[in-house]
C-alpha cells in the first residue's frame, strides 16, 4: 500500500483513568476520561476531534501527544508502539509529535523573550549551539507571521493571536510530522480564528503537516477537517471523512451537535 495511505498514527483501546482524592476524607476514587478510543490519523491530514466539554477531548490528546501515559492501549506512530519506546527515550517521540495548548499564555513562560520561547524545544533536545538555536527560532517566527526585530518582547507583550503564532512556531522548531491541536482558536477572536486557520492550512501544505484537531465548534471543523471524530461521554461514537458526515450524521449526538451549530447559524 502506498505509504501516503497507511495512517501515521493509530490508537488502540485506550482508556485513561485519574486516581482523584475527595477533599475532606482524602479517600480515593476514580474518573475515566474515556474509554475504547480507536482512531486512525493519515499523513498529510486533518483529523478533527469533536464533543462537548467533558467529552474526554483534552485528556485524549494529552495521551497521543505522550504526555500523559493511557492506563490501557496501544498508540503506534509511523508504525511503532511509541509507549513503549516513550518509556526509553521521550525525546526521541517528542521530535515528531507536539502539542499546541489552548491557552498560549498558560503555556509560554513569561521570563523568556520570544526567540528563547521558539528556540527552547532545540535547547532540550540539545540541537545545535546557542547561535544555531536563535537563528532557527527567528526563521520560524518569520515563517509564522512574527517579524524578527520582536524577538526580544516578553509573551505578555503580544496579542492573543501573536502568543499562539508563537505557540506554533515553537512547536514546529523541531519540524514534528504531527501537531495536536488542542483547541487552539477557542480563546480567540473571529478575526484571529481566521488567520490563524489560514496560518496552520499554509504551514500544513508547506511541510506536509499531519493535523489532529481538538475542537467543539462545528463550523470551523468544517472548514478545515478531512475527517471527524465525534466523542461523546468518553468515548467515540462516530468517525468518518467530514463530508459524509457533515451531509449524513449516523449518531444521534452528531446530529444533536450539528442542530446546534444550524441554530446557532441561524441566530447570528
Amino acid at each position: 500500500m502506498n505509504e501516503r495511505y497507511e495512517p501515521i498514527l493509530e490508537a488502540r483501546s485506550l482508556r485513561k483513568v485519574y486516581v482523584q482524592r475527595r477533599p475532606l476524607t482524602r479517600t480515593k476514587y476514580l474518573v475515566e476520561a474515556f474509554r475504547d478510543v480507536n482512531l486512525s490519523v493519515y499523513s498529510g491530514k486533518t483529523l478533527a476531534i469533536v464533543g462537548e466539554s467533558g467529552a474526554g477531548k483534552s485528556s485524549l490528546a494529552r495521551c497521543l501527544a505522550l504526555l500523559e501515559a493511557p492506563t490501557q492501549g496501544e498508540v503506534r506512530f509511523a508504525g511503532r508502539d511509541v509507549l513503549a519506546a516513550a518509556r526509553n527515550n521521550t525525546l526521541a517521540i517528542h521530535r515528531q509529535i507536539q502539542l499546541i495548548f489552548q491557552d498560549p499564555t498558560a503555556s509560554l513562560n513569561p521570563r523568556f523573550a520570544a526567540w528563547e520561547i521558539v528556540a527552547e524545544p532545540l535547547r532540550v533536545q540539545r540541537i545545535g549551539t546557542n547561535a544555531q538555536r536563535r537563528e532557527h527560532a527567528l526563521e520560524w517566527m518569520r515563517r509564522v507571521g512574527l517579524p524578527p526585530e520582536w524577538q526580544v518582547k516578553r509573551p505578555l507583550e503580544f496579542s492573543g493571536g501573536q502568543r499562539q503564532r508563537l505557540a506554533i512556531a515553537r512547536a514546529l522548531t523541531l519540524q514534528p510530522k504531527l501537531l495536536i491541536l488542542d483547541e487552539p482558536l477557542s480563546s480567540l477572536d473571529l478575526a484571529n480564528q481566521e488567520m490563524i486557520l489560514d496560518l496552520l492550512r499554509d504551514l500544513q501544505a508547506a511541510h506536509q503537516l499531519t493535523y489532529i484537531h481538538i475542537a467543539h465548534d462545528l463550523r470551523l471543523v468544517s472548514q478545515f477537517a478531512d475527517e471527524v471524530a465525534v466523542m461523546q461521554n468518553g468515548r467515540i461514537v462516530e468517525q468518518r471523512p467530514a463530508a459524509e458526515l457533515f451531509a449524513r450524521p449516523e449518531h444521534e449526538h452528531t446530529r444533536e451537535l450539528l442542530g446546534a451549530m444550524l441554530s446557532l447559524e441561524l441566530a447570528l
